[in-house]
């Protein structure tokens, strides 16, 4: 029969059954066909393709991405150049993601530095939160 259950699938990918359910209801996986006893049965090309999506979902792209991701067929000329396109903008989102936690990093690692060096008036962590500017805060002093 060469195909899976549900239950065996998670385990095989570590995705768990609701992720798998909700995969399946916004497009990413087909219903599966059902056994004779009524269970959903995934054959070895549904397994694949959930790989695909899962690598794809590590790597930060979005649902609609992948769904085009999967849209392509490799061996068409323009597969590439429009896989590229989709990576490029997918890659450009990361970088901008990084920026942003390289910003968040230096304002936590200051409030913390600030919070164990207790030369700080206030807690630094609490009006980090705040939305109180740290620098501001050092210029008072």
């Amino acid at each position: 029969h060469g195909g899976i259950l549900r239950a065996q699938l998670a385990r095989k990918t570590g995705c768990n059954l609701e992720t798998i359910r909700y995969y399946e209801k916004v497009g990413l996986l087909p219903e599966p066909p059902r056994s004779s006893n009524g269970y959903r049965v995934y054959s070895p090309e549904l397994v694949e393709r959930l790989q695909f999506v899962l690598r794809a979902r590590e790597l930060g792209f979005l649902l609609e991405e992948i769904k085009a991701l999967l849209g392509l067929d490799a061996v068409q000329p323009n597969a590439c150049n429009d896989a590229h396109g989709i990576a490029k903008a997918n890659l450009a989102a990361v970088r901008s993601k990084i920026s942003d936690l390289q910003k968040m990093e230096a304002i936590l690692a200051s409030a913390v530095a600030d919070c164990e060096s207790r030369d700080f008036g206030g807690c630094p962590i609490l009006n980090a939160l705040s939305g109180s500017s740290l620098n501001a805060q050092r210029t008072k002093q």
